[in-house]
């Protein structure tokens, strides 16, 4: 199967929504997916947003995006993936690692490291990322949202 990966423009903002909600709603988490259209227009339309479309014969077979930010303790910018996501009838095809290497290739002429997260009960996220040689760190996320701020700002 022919594979060909991308980066993804604003007219194709509607596609990466629905590859989004897919994992959301994969991970039950389709909720808290509160972006729209106009929304992936105007981040595709940034140079520091960064989404990869992976296509197999033409059909979207998966997506990985990132956010090129100041890495501060570095004192320079890294490449922060936010997801990876290959649809189920895709995976095991070397999709999602066609897609991290292409994000490697966009980082490497500034050598950008690139960090995420995943979670600690994605057992075959980390067998995935082990065999690509990344350094797996434990850490728990935090989320502080404006609502529960707000209140003691008050």
């Amino acid at each position: 199967m022919p594979t060909s990966i991308r980066r993804a423009v604003s007219a194709d903002a509607e596609l990466v929504l629905t590859l989004m909600l897919e994992l959301a709603g994969y991970q039950d988490e389709a909720k808290y997916v509160t972006a729209t259209v106009p929304d992936w227009q105007d981040y595709l339309s940034r140079p520091e947003v960064v989404v990869l479309l992976a296509e197999v014969d033409g059909t979207p077979a998966g997506y990985v995006s990132a956010l090129r930010r100041p890495y501060l303790w570095v004192g320079g910018d890294q490449l922060a993936l936010d997801d990876l996501y290959v649809r189920s009838q895709f995976r095991d095809g070397g999709i999602g690692r066609a897609l991290m290497l292409e994000l490697a290739r966009l980082g490497l002429p500034e050598r950008l490291p690139i960090g995420w997260g995943l979670r600690l009960d994605n057992e075959a996220g980390y067998r995935f990322y082990e065999r690509l040689g990344a350094k797996l760190v434990t850490k728990t996320a935090a989320s502080w949202s404006a609502d529960t701020y707000e209140k003691l700002l008050s």
